[in-house]
């Protein structure tokens, strides 16, 4: 008991507020879960943007840390690590990353198995927990569903504990109505694990200076409530705004000069939209005049195995990845596409690649190539070695083939709301695109919702609705 008291009062001394209710609960519950090691169990922890579950998480990470337990941080992507890392102080890695390691370097399918756990006595945090799906999409690691793998890989080691953290009124997976890692129903039925669940509810007092959560808030409540009446708070707030189209680009401009191009984004419904946007921001503000070039922002639209083998930091060049063009080479016109050969820096290594593009997708309509894209891509490259009898041969010399991995990108100055879930940007562009009074629906706020959360310092609501504000 007494190590458990003296648990909880570094972390409130972490803290550094005054705990509300709920969260003070939520100290109480996890310090109850942390000591009691009869039986295992995952912790789920909820909040929404403005009930201080960032700072909560950073003070249990960091008492823990001070009294020398092991912790593992880890988020879906890349950019959602970078993020929990900046506010957890402490290193953190993408799931997959952690969990999974490729059976054989020269496998050009790109398959990766379940890792073993070698940690003991381990408490893994995952943040950004409702982007994780459980649908078997991803056929190229381990059983295909990673929330599955996540928890079987955490409880391979002994005494391990599992943390998920969340918001659920963010955007769920492609194709789901719900967020499974964030459902103890769901959870408790699928792996028979006992699940201590707190929500934070409570808005913290420091929310009244931010129109970023003010607004946010507002967005979350029309959630669920069937409401015809909602109106967005501008009023005396620094951090929002509203602005045309006519404002647009100048704004964009004025705010790469004060954030930086990596730290400024256009979120969008759709990609053609995010087309429109990334045309005009590299034409009009950028005065880029080549399809594409060095300086530009991208973001990789496709897993990819191949480019990373030879580099000791990556095991994947994952969807959603964003990088910075070093510099373009030369190009080349080859099975029915274009390709350029480039070196990149990935956001999420410290090392430059150097890898075939495919320039098709740039301004593709479509999230990537599609379904018949590939397949005539396929056939194309398989012509070349046609004197091979063996299909087998054949097959893995497609899979060696250097233009049939090229990397399939995108600009990243406008991206689509789920590219951009789990990151944020302390600049945030939210274009709302055609609306009718029919799309103002549960999934409208939840987009809403989520753009508004992807910004730390600034948000600009672009071309709203009249009838949005007071």
């Amino acid at each position: 008991m007494m190590i458990q008291k003296h648990f909880s009062e570094i972390v409130i001394r972490k803290f550094g507020f005054e705990l509300s209710s709920s969260q003070n609960e939520a100290v109480e519950k996890f310090t109850d879960f942390l000591f009691n090691k009869e039986d295992d169990g995952i912790f789920l922890l909820k909040g929404y943007a403005g009930t201080g579950k960032t700072s909560l998480v950073a003070a249990i990470v960091n008492a823990m840390i001070s009294l020398k337990y092991k912790v593992v941080l880890l988020a879906p992507t890349g950019r959602a690590a970078k993020v929990f890392a900046s506010y957890a102080g402490h290193t953190a890695f993408t799931i997959h990353k952690n969990i999974y390691r490729q059976k054989s370097a020269a496998d050009g399918e790109g398959v990766f198995s379940l890792g073993f756990n070698t940690l003991s006595d381990a408490v893994f945090f995952v943040d950004e927990a409702s982007m994780i799906s459980n649908m078997d999409v991803e056929g190229n690691f381990g059983s295909g569903r990673l929330l599955d793998d996540l928890v079987e890989f955490v409880y391979n080691g002994r005494n391990n504990r599992l943390v998920l953290i969340g918001d659920v009124a963010q955007l769920p997976p492609v194709g789901l109505m719900i967020s499974p890692a964030l459902d103890k129903q769901e959870l408790e039925a699928a792996y028979n694990f006992r699940v201590t669940e707190v929500n934070l509810v409570d808005v913290m007092r420091q929310v009244d200076k931010s129109g970023i959560l003010q607004n946010a808030t507002l967005v979350r409540a029309m959630i669920g409530s069937n409401s015809d009446r909602f109106v967005l708070n501008l009023m005396d707030f620094p951090d929002v705004f509203r602005i045309d189209g006519g404002e647009l680009l100048e704004a964009i401009d004025t705010c790469y000069g004060k954030y930086g191009e990596d730290e400024t984004i256009v979120v969008c419904r759709s990609n053609k939209r995010a087309n429109r946007f990334n045309e005009g921001i590299r034409r009009t503000i950028l005065y880029r005049e080549e399809e594409f070039c060095s300086g530009d922002r991208i973001m990789i639209v496709r897993n990819n195995y191949f480019w990373g083998v030879d580099y000791e930091q990556i095991d994947f060049i994952a969807n959603g990845d964003m990088a910075t063009v070093v510099r373009v080479g030369k190009s080349a016109q080859l099975y029915g596409f274009r390709f350029a050969k480039a070196v990149l820096r990935i956001d999420s290594y410290a090392e430059e690649i150097t890898a075939w593009v495919i320039l098709d997708t740039l301004m593709s309509d479509f999230p990537a190539l599609t379904y018949d894209q590939l397949r005539s891509f396929y056939h194309a490259v398989e012509a070349d070695y046609g004197d091979i009898s063996s299909k087998k041969k054949r097959f893995e010399k497609i899979r060696e083939n250097e233009y049939y991995n090229a990397l399939q990108i995108k600009f990243a100055y406008a991206v689509t709301c789920h590219k951009a879930q789990g990151g944020q940007w302390d600049a945030v562009f939210i274009d709302q695109g055609f609306l009718t009074d029919d799309m103002l629906t549960d999934e409208y706020w939840r987009w809403l919702y989520t753009a508004i959360t992807r910004a730390r310092k600034r948000v600009y609501f672009v071309n709203f609705r009249k009838d949005f504000f007071e």
